[in-house]
Formats: structure tokens, C-alpha cells, sequence
């Protein structure tokens, strides 16, 4: 009979365990961290260096060894600070999709102790004005996609480009990859702590506006090592890779570096461990079989809506996933069924399923295997490294089953919204953070998310906060009132809609608004149903609209 929960997590936290927990004090508060946790992101890079020419990233035809890799991250840290003046504390932006440049480009930054700003792939240039201006990066890597939208923006924003995968003239203030690079260098000396900012990455605001989540080196590798700690765990339990699996671990990269997700449990537990990752241009899920029977991959983290993909696909079936140990992720729940029909699917991989959020470094309550089918719509436990607690509206805890909003308290917390100390003082109260969703805890420890406080619609894995949506509604002309909500969708989970009501006189095509939306909105946020009005929206007596008024409304329409 295998360990318990509590013998597995005594044996592997307690005094002398390969993952001890110790009592620290981190900003002023007393905080469970973990006794080996790396000093800086820096160090825990140069540990690849050992690696040599093991694979590490395989990026379409390319394989780039953990050398080449380490090569590339010395040579563009010294062309940042010898070309373009950057220092410690400076904000360097990244905006591309998933490229191996991307991965450089995050080390390079924040082992000289300056900040990667992860920036949407999927942004307008309005959007991503706002990021750059926000956050006063000073140097942007952008691929050609991207860097199209930024080069207007270059001289107001007195910023610095760097272009990656670029062909042809670029514009003015900008380099290009190899003329950045400075091969052979080795990588500028600089003093990297453990409580120096390392990254900011923007998360969509309720007020019409993302903010830029903060978190320093010692939050991204608490996260880090509370993922690897629960990787142990399962081991432990049995829930882990069977002992006679002839396959190393392996990821495929199919969800946006830019994301949490993508960034901090895939793409840097992959350099952290010597994992091989697999990385896709865009998500196709007939591709996606092809490259995890090429390369063996084990481990497949996306969101449910990935995984319904893989399924249905038509070439499933011919398709050898037999190396695959885990199917799951994050970013929104999985139905039941899913849970059931992932197990039931593949020869050796287990579902899964972890939430967390931005502002906990992706890093939350996981549940897999076993203990997932049997609680099918729990999200799981903890790490105790990380503690959380279901408090009422005048903050008192709640005991078990009880229902109210889920709190984080751990040193993977982002330290704050970049210039927002509003925002932060909502979100972050003595060291606990607020999420925003509403859930209970079981007996077991067990986590339950019912619903979300606040008003947004999950498409995806990607947040849609309706306020955002609502405010570039409302600067179409012809608009008098605008609701947006979510609607149920098979796929996605959930998909945008808005309820509009034209001014006096004036008419709406929805095709029109939406054709509006696109210079302001990137795609996932525009709505792709909207039902045009002739009466005010519905209201209650305090005059709030009555969103799942309309949401059941339009549903019966369809």
C-alpha cells in the first residue's frame, strides 16, 4: 500500500526532505518557503550550462542543444547591456509568439537583473502602447508580426527594438537579432537577489485596462519548486510515471509563453530539470499528435479546451500517445467527462488539472489520477509551502464545506500591480491574496471553485473582463448601452456576447461593431454574439444590468 497524502508531504517537506519547508520573512511577513529555493532565476540558468548538448528546445525542424541555447543567453545579456544600456531594475519587453528566441530572450533579461515584460502576442497596437508605455520598457524584442504593430510607436516612446525572424528593412531604432547578439561573450556580471523584480506580466483589468503583475525571482522559483514538489508528490502516491515508462520527460509547449502557464510550470521547469521542450508555432491539434509520437513527448499541459482538441481529432486514433504520462493543465475546469474520457483514452497518461493564477506564478491547488476521478470537479490540494483559506464578505474564515471567496498565502505571490498601489492594496491583504473566485475546501483539503467574483468571461483559458470589453463598446458612436457576459460554449467553455441598445435613431450592425472592435480589442475579446436591443437593457432596483437575465435570454434564442 502506497504513502498517504500527509505521510508523503511529511516525508518530502519535513526537516531534511528533498523539498524542507522553513519559516522566513519575506516583505515583512512571516512565510513558509522552501530551504533549497535557488537565489535568482541567473542561478538556477547557469545549472543548464552542465547540460551541453543534450536537446532542449525543438522548435519545428530546429534542435537547439542546451549549449546553443546557454550561447545565445550570454551573447544577447552583454548585446542588452553593451548596445542598449540596460541595467538592473530596466523593463525589457518581449512580444512574440513562441519562438526559441523568446526563451533566450527571458534569460538573457532577467539574469542581468533587469525585468521581461511579457507582452500579448495576440494585442492590437493600441493594447500594446498601453503595456509598453505602463510599464516604461526600454527595449522591446518583437517578431515581425509584432514588431509591424509597434515600429509606429518607437520615437513617442523613446524605446529601443530589437527584431527577431525579421526579414527585410527594418525601421529606424531598430536591431536586428544577430547585430544585437555578441557571440563569444560571456554573460555581464551583475549581483541578482533573491526579492530583485523579475518579471511583469499583464493580466486583463476590471477598470478597462490590464495590469502588470509583479513578481520577484524568489516568487517565480517558490512556484517552481511548489510544481516540482508536487510532481514528488504524485510519484509518491503512485500517481506519477510508472516505474518501467522507457521515455524521458518531455513537454510539448501548447499554450503562449507569455502566459503563466507557458512560462513559469512548462518552459522554465524545462530548463530548470534538463526536460526536452517541444515547442509549436500555433496550436493545431493534428500537429500536436504528430510531434508527441515524434518526439515521445510526456507530459501535455494546455487548457480542457486543448484536450477535448486532441480527442476529437481525426487522427487520434492513428496517432501513438503512448508516451504521454499527463494530459491536462489549467485555465478554466475541466467537465467531468473530460476527466473521464482522458483516462479512458490513453494507454498510460492520467488526467490533470492545476489552478492558479498570474498573480500566484500559475502555482495553486492540483489534482490528478486517481484522485481526480474521484473528485472530478476539485481543482486538488496544496503544497503546504502555499496556504490558502475561504473567507466570508467581512473576511472571517470559513470552515470546511463552507462557501466564500479563496485566498493565497505563499512566496510565489506577485508583490504588487506595476504602478497600481490601489489595485494592490485590494488585491494583496497581510500577505494573503484575494482571487476573486468564489469556492469552499473539503475535508481533505480539497479545492472547490464554483463561480468568480469578479466579472469576466473564461474563453478559452484566456480572461475576458467584461468592464474591458464594455468601455471599447462604448466608444462606438451609435452606442447608448452595452452589456457584455458570457454565453456556454462546447469547445471553449465559454464564448463573449454583448447586449447593446443603439442611441435614439441610429441602427447597429453587429458585424460593423465588430469590425470597431478589431482596432481596439485583440481577437479573443471580441464578441462573437451580440444581440441588438430596441428597449434599455433590464436592470434590478439598484440599477445594475441583469447579465444572466440576457446570457439565459439569448441562450433560448439560439
Amino acid at each position: 500500500m502506497g504513502a498517504t497524502w500527509e505521510e508523503a508531504v511529511a516525508s518530502l517537506t519535513g526537516p531534511g526532505g528533498s523539498f524542507a519547508i522553513v519559516e522566513a520573512e519575506v516583505r515583512g511577513q512571516p512565510v513558509r518557503v522552501f530551504e533549497r529555493t535557488p537565489p535568482s532565476l541567473r542561478a538556477l540558468f547557469a545549472a543548464a550550462r552542465a547540460r551541453g548538448d543534450d536537446t532542449f528546445l525543438v522548435y519545428e525542424d530546429e534542435r537547439w542543444s542546451f549549449a546553443e541555447v546557454m550561447e545565445r543567453v550570454d551573447a544577447l545579456a552583454a548585446g542588452l547591456v553593451q548596445h542598449c544600456g540596460v541595467r538592473p531594475g530596466d523593463r525589457v519587453a518581449i512580444a512574440m509568439r513562441n519562438f526559441p528566441e523568446w526563451v533566450v530572450s527571458f534569460a538573457a533579461i532577467t539574469s542581468i537583473g533587469a525585468i521581461s515584460v511579457s507582452l500579448n502576442a495576440w494585442w492590437t497596437s493600441e493594447e500594446l502602447d498601453y503595456a509598453l508605455h505602463d510599464s516604461g520598457s526600454r527595449v522591446v524584442i518583437a517578431d515581425a508580426e509584432r514588431l509591424e504593430r509597434i515600429a509606429p510607436l518607437l520615437g513617442d516612446l523613446d524605446l529601443q527594438g530589437v527584431a527577431v525572424r525579421s526579414p527585410g528593412p527594418l525601421p529606424e531604432g531598430v536591431r536586428s537579432w544577430d547585430e544585437t547578439l555578441v557571440p563569444g561573450a560571456a554573460l555581464p556580471e551583475v549581483d541578482v537577489q533573491p526579492d530583485m523584480d523579475a518579471t511583469i506580466l499583464y493580466t486583463s483589468g476590471t477598470t478597462g485596462h490590464p495590469k502588470g503583475a509583479v513578481s520577484t525571482h524568489r516568487a517565480v522559483l517558490s512556484a517552481l519548486l511548489a510544481f516540482a514538489c508536487r510532481s514528488a508528490l504524485n510519484t509518491a502516491l503512485g500517481a506519477g510515471a510508472p516505474k518501467d515508462h522507457p521515455h524521458p520527460t518531455s513537454f510539448i509547449l501548447v499554450v503562449p509563453l507569455f502566459h503563466v502557464t507557458g512560462c513559469v510550470p512548462v518552459m522554465l521547469s524545462c530548463f530548470a530539470v534538463g526536460y526536452k521542450l517541444v515547442m509549436m508555432r500555433k496550436w493545431e491539434p493534428a500537429r500536436a499528435l504528430e510531434l508527441i509520437e515524434r518526439e515521445r513527448v510526456t507530459q501535455f499541459v494546455g487548457v480542457p479546451t486543448q484536450s477535448w482538441d486532441l480527442l476529437e481529432c481525426p487522427d487520434f486514433a492513428e496517432r501513438d500517445t503512448s508516451s504521454l504520462v499527463n494530459v491536462g493543465g489549467g485555465g478554466a475546469p475541466a467537465p467531468p467527462e473530460l476527466v473521464r474520457r482522458v483516462d479512458r483514452s490513453f494507454r498510460t497518461a492520467r488526467p490533470g488539472i492545476g489552478y492558479g493564477m498570474t498573480e500566484t506564478n500559475a502555482y495553486g491547488p492540483g489534482n490528478s489520477g486517481d484522485d481526480y476521478l474521484r473528485k472530478p470537479t476539485s481543482c486538488g490540494r496544496v503544497v503546504p509551502v502555499v496556504q490558502m483559506r475561504v473567507t466570508d464578505d467581512a473576511g472571517r474564515t470559513l470552515g470546511p464545506g463552507e462557501v466564500g471567496e479563496l485566498w493565497f498565502r505563499g512566496p510565489n505571490l506577485i508583490r504588487g500591480y506595476w504602478n497600481k498601489p490601489e489595485a494592490t492594496a485590494e488585491t494583496l491583504v497581510d500577505g494573503w491574496l484575494r482571487s476573486g473566485d468564489i469556492g469552499f475546501i473539503d475535508e481533505e483539503g480539497f479545492v472547490f471553485v464554483q463561480d468568480r467574483a469578479k466579472d469576466m468571461v473564461l474563453r478559452g483559458g484566456e480572461n475576458v473582463y467584461c468592464a474591458e470589453v464594455e468601455a471599447a463598446i462604448y466608444e462606438h458612436p451609435d452606442i447608448h448601452e452595452a452589456a457584455v457576459f458570457g454565453v456556454p460554449h462546447d469547445r471553449l467553455g465559454e464564448e463573449v456576447a454583448a447586449a447593446v441598445v443603439p442611441k435614439a435613431g441610429r441602427s447597429l450592425d453587429p458585424e460593423q461593431l465588430r469590425g470597431f472592435l478589431a482596432e481596439h480589442l485583440a481577437p479573443f475579446k471580441i464578441p462573437s454574439r451580440v444581440s441588438v436591443h430596441a428597449e434599455p437593457l433590464p436592470r434590478n432596483p439598484a440599477g445594475k444590468i441583469l447579465k444572466r437575465q440576457l446570457r439565459d435570454e439569448l441562450a433560448a434564442s439560439a
